[in-house]
């Protein structure tokens, strides 16, 4: 009985296992398949539209080329002022420090110096029947910019200037005397900056002794020019000025001096040079900048109504000839011959058979 049950339940067991055996080998293929598709699909490569060459039109302009100086940026005038009297140093403006009209430079014997704005220097003292002067109305020009003079400044010394004085005095708490002694106001041109000291406090100060080191407020650029290069410099003249970090700004020349000798550091040799002095057009654009080494351009040749293109656009057909590749109406490009003429601005001059203001030519891009 045991084996007639047995016998018949393994075949039963068996067709299970082989069901099962392709159950599994279906499940296996299609998984492969899924495989093999996804594959194929990666693997297959993509179209990729051509890439359109960079252009640029033709221009029709004003190239203008420049010769580069080296410069160097610093602020304008710098000199010293000295003492005009006799006496113990007492006081001394921090360097950096911008004096205005009306204000102290430096004390001796805890005397105020004061500056002044005026293009004569002071040579005598002021006081009541001096003679007649420009000074005089240089002095005046001062007192009336400050508040303190009522009339029209002239050459006379008036009892309008003794009163001047005297109110000046009583407003910056000195001596109500109605003179000035030599050597207690200081005429320059305009504001100063204290670049340095060249006294100390205690010194003994004495007339004509340097006290302080001073420059104006505005920057400006120096250049020794070559002397070959003369003829680019010229009084009211523009000029670009390439600052540090790659920033540009205008400038005018404001003085070129007479030839010079300066010493080569390189050579020990000796060269002639053009003293040339370039004031920014903007002078915010040097920004913090006190003291840098710039590169000055001055323009040189000139070329108007010209046709030009990128430099990069040229092309090197064969041996010294150049050409550029004009694109067609139809989208194709077509190398044409050019005659260079002058290189300016990172723009060349071309001329040749067929080409017109406004046409596109390729510019290699990298």
């Amino acid at each position: 009985m045991t084996d007639e049950n047995e016998g018949p339940a393994r075949p039963k067991r068996r067709g299970l296992w082989i069901t099962a055996m392709v159950v599994a080998a279906v499940v296996v293929t299609g998984c492969g398949g899924a495989a093999a598709y996804a594959f194929s699909a990666s693997d297959r490569p993509v179209a990729k539209k051509p890439i359109a060459p960079a252009t640029e039109p033709i221009e029709r302009g004003t190239l203008t080329g420049s010769s580069k100086a080296s410069g160097s940026l610093a602020f304008s005038d710098p000199h010293d002022i000295a003492s005009g009297s006799a006496g113990v140093v007492t006081g001394l403006p921090q360097p950096g420090t911008t004096i205005s009209a009306g204000q102290s430079l430096f004390s001796t014997n805890n005397v105020p110096t004061y500056l002044f704005r005026g293009d004569l220097p002071a040579w005598r003292a002021f006081s009541s029947g001096m003679d007649d002067g420009p000074d005089v109305k240089q002095l005046e020009q001062n007192l009336k910019a400050l508040g303190f003079f009522s009339g029209e400044p002239d050459d006379e010394f008036s009892w309008r200037t003794q009163s001047a004085i005297t109110a000046w005095q009583k407003a910056t708490g000195q001596e109500r005397t109605g003179s000035i002694e030599l050597g207690r106001i200081v005429f320059q041109h305009g504001d100063v900056r204290v670049s340095a000291l060249k006294a100390a406090v205690g010194d003994q100060a004495s007339p004509g002794a340097p006290m302080i080191s001073v420059t104006g407020t505005e920057k400006q650029v120096s250049v020794d020019l070559r002397l070959a290069d003369q003829q680019l410099a010229k009084t009211g003249g523009t000029v670009t000025i390439d600052l540090p970090g790659g920033k540009q700004t205008a400038g005018t020349i404001t003085s070129v001096g007479t030839p010079q000798e300066k010493k080569d550091s390189t050579t020990g040799g000796t060269t002639a040079t053009i003293p040339v002095v370039v004031e920014l057009d903007d002078p915010a654009a040097a920004g913090e900048l006190q003291q840098a080494t710039v590169t000055v351009n001055f323009p040189s040749e000139v070329r108007q109504n010209v046709l030009s293109v990128p430099v990069g656009a040229l092309l090197a057909l064969s041996g010294s000839q150049f050409g550029v590749e004009v694109v067609q109406k139809n989208g194709t490009t077509r190398r044409v011959p050019v005659k260079t003429g002058l290189f300016a601005g990172g723009r060349v001059e071309i001329s040749g058979a067929g080409l017109t203001e406004g046409r596109r030519v390729v510019v290699p891009s990298l």
